[in-house]
């Protein structure tokens, strides 16, 4: 009697062993201190494969993207544009004057750039529009100037070196950063050739510090965008060869809606269209009489989403995450609240705290079941499943080339997006679908948290254990 009860005890610890023992290898990070949680599974028969600490709740850095795409598809669906407009209450006389303000209207598409600022002013010009008496005014009215939630984003309103902590509003372009192209002057020891990377006018101001060297020399550029008595200023350091291509440097402007004033006022001056007032920026909403003058449809929700994950582009990550509130005027916290009322609605996803779409900010929270739990459901929503599995990467052929390790195993069946912040603990998180070698479709959500005491961490440290794991699963189904 005794025997078969011991017995039957160990069948009944079987199935726990297993699914434990799926992450064997990540789990040594454990051993070093770090915090992991991690979880996989296969759907339709919801098999757990592997799983340590699945409802740990840890941060996901970027693969808080991945709920961004999904509540942004269940909101808007994956053909939704985004329209820009040019409005004004003003007439227009037989001259083609326009008798009073010209108003730029942004709708948060993350996805505006130049070529649309050009499409809007061409469009004004064959409306007929040869002047404007008043003034340009860009209305922020949606949504901007944002509070900075994360220390980059702060410290990049008066001063940055990098394109990722743009700030946000309503009616930002180029994915909020200033562009310019340096290329060798005329002879060894002149000035750098600087010009707008958006035509011949000049834009924003340029501090050019870069000398022409020798054919054959060395091509250093430093660049830092700095704000000097309210005026954006790229600051550019270092040397280019004579004979170097000409280089394009990107920094995160001080204030994308005065940065999309200046750049449609000169899109609109190289039409042909005079404006004699001077630019403007304001968040009050504008007139409800108000005509529309030009107007241009962005990219389907489909392509954006799939630059916003593929590039893990945080402007556009958090610029849909503001789209999403019902709040007036809403702050990225409103923006985290509608995604998180949407995964309210996903089974047994359990609990989540977010504080933004991007992932930059830290102190959001969820846990490797959730993760997989919001991955299923988007799987049984076929009219989404498409436009939301095409925004992850798969290792093989992904822009993230640290990702191409493993066999061709891991390379080939595997679509994911990845997470890494290093302040104030270091981050690495992964979550995705793989096939296994029958075709069955499965999930995966994996994340390793430092502490304060934890050492540093890359991406070899996880991706490396990680791969042998998630390959030894799909092998063996």
């Amino acid at each position: 009697m005794f025997c078969r009860v011991l017995l039957a005890l160990l069948l009944l610890c079987l199935p726990l062993a297993a699914p434990a023992a799926g992450f064997t290898e990540l789990g040594r990070l454990a051993e070093r201190g770090f915090l992991i949680g991690a979880e996989a599974r296969l759907l339709g028969s919801n098999e757990v494969l592997g799983s340590l600490a699945p409802e740990r709740q840890l941060s996901p850095a970027s693969v808080s993207k991945i709920y961004l795409a999904a509540a942004a598809l269940d909101r808007w669906e994956p053909q939704h544009r985004f329209t820009t407009r040019l409005i004004s209450e003003a007439e227009l006389d037989a001259e083609g004057t326009l008798q009073g303000d010209l108003v730029f209207e942004g709708s948060g598409d993350p996805g505006l750039a130049t070529e649309d600022l050009w499409r809007l002013a061409q469009r004004l010009h064959q409306r007929g529009v040869r002047e404007v008496s008043g003034r340009l005014v860009v209305s922020q009215w949606r949504f901007g100037p944002v509070a900075c939630l994360t220390t980059d984003r702060c410290e990049a309103r008066e001063r940055v070196a990098n394109t990722y902590s743009a700030l946000l509003s309503s009616v930002g372009i180029n994915h909020g950063n200033w562009c310019v192209s340096v290329a060798p002057g005329g002879e060894a020891q002149a000035p750098a050739r600087v010009t707008h990377c958006d035509g011949q006018a000049s834009i924003v101001t340029v501090d050019n510090q870069v000398i022409t060297l020798a054919a054959g020399g060395t091509t250093a550029l430093d660049a830092e965008r700095v704000t000097r008595d309210g005026e954006d200023v790229m600051v550019l350091r270092g040397t280019i060869a004579g004979d170097a291509a000409a280089r394009d440097v990107y920094r995160t402007s001080g204030d994308p809606a005065e940065q999309t004033a200046q750049t449609l006022a000169a899109m609109l001056d190289q039409v042909g269209i005079a404006v004699q007032g001077v630019h403007a920026t304001t968040i009050e909403p504008p007139s409800s009489v108000a005509d529309t003058l030009a107007a241009v449809e962005g990219r389907p929700l489909q392509a954006l989403l799939l630059d916003t994950l593929h590039y893990s582009n945080n402007f556009m990550a958090d610029m849909l995450t503001l789209g999403l509130a019902d709040t007036p005027r809403p702050t990225l916290l409103d923006g985290a609240a509608a995604i998180e009322h949407f995964v309210a609605g996903i089974p047994d996803h359990g609990p989540l705290d977010l504080r933004s779409g991007s992932g930059l900010t830290p102190e959001s929270r969820t846990s490797a079941r959730g993760v997989n739990a919001l991955l299923a459901s988007l799987f049984h929503r076929p009219s989404l499943f498409p436009a939301f599995v095409g925004s992850l990467q798969t290792p093989s052929n992904g822009v993230m080339r640290f990702l191409r390790r493993g066999s061709p195993t891991f390379q080939n069946r595997v679509m994911l997006k990845t997470g890494t912040l290093n302040q104030p603990v270091a981050v690495r998180a992964v979550a995705g679908y793989f096939r296994t070698r029958t075709g069955r479709w499965g999930v995966f959500s994996a994340f390793v948290n430092g502490t304060a005491t934890t050492p540093w961490l890359n991406w070899t440290q996880v991706l490396d254990p990680l791969t042998e794991d998630i390959e030894r699963m799909i092998e063996a189904n």
